[in-house]
């Protein structure tokens, strides 16, 4: 089926001249996914609308236009597809959701550890549970909103690119994504040169009522957008200290070392300033004595790092070379040396990035290419490095 698909980064775009393909449509109930389903529609695919129920009490998700996992997001999505003239369906992942991403969540942060959701949400739910019901059900590939690129090489194998337009481009959240699964993903979105007030009015001109629904930000599974009380309440409060790296002096206490972050400054509860008068920034989280280390920001600067868990989209990267890194969603690249050692990936940048944190993803690029993605384990200081 897929296996025939003719070479080109809009695959969906390609059904008339390749073959018709079964396809499900994962709607989210916002614009992008909406359009999205509607553009495999209009390639001539034979589309599947389905939602995501992710909470065993969706009205504990966000209500409103912020979240994507609410009884009005179902509803909208329902619409959508109404309109698009699908089939839909809401399909119950809340377990598989709790367990994969939810407690992964809340564990990764009581370790002292910073995760992303969005990432393990996209490698356990949307292109594993639902990817594999999809295929057992006949499906061809699952379809979503993301922006990002598969290219087909001439000798069957695929990679993931950026999106066409940077300003949108969300391959960093994809980078957990491996060959097997590339091979069942669409993306009709990614290769649109279009700004996103464009995509809201091809919504508008598709009859869509999500034309002019907000984009979901924050963490969907967190009712008010308060993370510390999301891990408090789950945790439980536990007060600590807060201690100045340079003196080894206690400047503050705190309710729990699982409510901070690396790089964190604001809501530190500092008693006094640091001697210098400059402010003072979480450089390190220890779960174990519950203490939180603060000190400068020059102090966050960090030269190289080591990731565990690497998640390759196409071949292995076990050579050493050059490549470029990015840390976040929303962040910018940096160049980088690379090399795959024991199946742990260590990793030189060319000139110090700061604010680095174990727990998060280190997403390697080659060009615009998706290499593969690891999770930072630990970090080397560039002050101590250069000693």
């Amino acid at each position: 089926m897929t296996e025939n698909l003719p070479r080109t980064s809009r695959l969906p775009l390609a059904a008339p001249e390749g073959p018709r393909l079964r396809v499900l449509a994962a709607m989210s109930g916002g614009v992008d996914s909406a359009v999205a389903a509607a553009r495999a529609v209009e390639a001539g695919h034979d589309v599947t609308g389905v939602h995501l129920a992710l909470s065993a009490n969706p009205q504990s998700f966000r209500t409103g236009a912020r979240g994507c996992c609410t009884i009005e997001d179902s509803r909208d999505a329902r619409r959508a597809a109404d309109v698009i003239g699908i089939p839909f369906y809401v399909w119950d992942l809340a377990e598989r959701f709790r367990e994969d991403v939810v407690e992964d969540f809340i564990s990764e942060y009581e370790a002292g550890r910073t995760p992303n959701p969005c990432l393990r949400c996209n490698e356990k739910i949307k292109f594993a549970a639902l990817l594999d019901k999809a295929l057992a059900l006949g499906f061809d590939a699952v379809c979503t909103g993301h922006y990002a690129t598969v290219v087909l090489n001439e000798d069957g194998t695929r990679e993931l690119h950026r999106a066409s337009d940077m300003a949108k481009d969300q391959s960093y959240v994809l980078g957990v994504l491996d060959e097997k699964q590339l091979a069942h993903a669409l993306f009709p979105l990614g290769d649109t040169l279009t700004t996103k007030e464009e995509i809201r009015a091809e919504a508008e001109e598709r009859g869509l009522a999500v034309a002019k629904k907000p984009d979901s930000h924050d963490i969907c599974f967190i009712a008010d957008g308060d993370t510390q009380g999301f891990l408090a309440s789950r945790l439980g409060k536990a007060e600590g200290d807060i201690v100045d790296e340079a003196s080894g002096e206690k400047v503050g206490t705190h309710d729990g070392a699982f409510g901070f972050t690396i790089g964190q400054r604001k809501g530190l509860r500092i008693g006094h300033p640091a001697p210098d008068g400059k402010p003072r920034y979480v450089l390190d989280i220890s779960p174990v004595n519950n203490t939180v280390t603060v000190g400068p920001v020059e102090a966050l600067d960090v030269s190289a790092l080591t990731a565990i868990r690497p998640r390759w989209c196409g071949s292995a990267a076990a050579a050493p070379g050059t490549y470029t890194a990015q840390l976040r969603a929303h962040g910018g690249e940096s160049e980088v040396f690379a090399e795959l050692v024991d199946d742990e990936l260590r990793v030189r940048f060319t000139e110090p990035v700061r604010g680095v944190a174990p727990g998060q993803a280190i997403v390697l690029y080659d060009g615009t290419r998706v290499v593969g993605s690891a999770t930072i384990a630990t970090t080397t200081r560039a002050a101590a490095a250069a000693v």
